[in-house]
């Protein structure tokens, strides 16, 4: 088996435009990937917001907490099944 070398002269005839388009595309991507993880965040942080305002409602109504909180329980069991905290890499299970 032969195994390309890598040489000063095979470096020397690339050209600098093609170090520049990988270069544009490593940043491109990890703007890509922080961009991600920020909406994830936002998202999460919501769900944070809407459970403050479910224990300030329970604690305002007292017993009456089950039926007039009941449609910011829903929104925030909803919010927890879908806005959870994600990274850029999936791995399948």
């Amino acid at each position: 088996m032969k195994y390309k070398q890598t040489t000063k002269q095979s470096l020397a005839t690339a050209t600098m435009s093609e170090f520049a388009d990988k270069a544009e595309f490593i940043k491109s991507k990890l703007r890509e990937r922080e961009e991600f993880v920020r909406e994830s965040w936002v998202k999460a942080m919501e769900a944070r917001l809407v459970r403050d305002e479910l224990v300030k409602c329970h604690r305002l109504e007292g017993v009456n907490h089950l039926e007039n909180c009941r449609w910011l329980s829903d929104k925030y069991i909803s919010m927890l099944k879908e806005n959870k905290v994600k990274g850029y890499k999936k791995i399948d299970v």
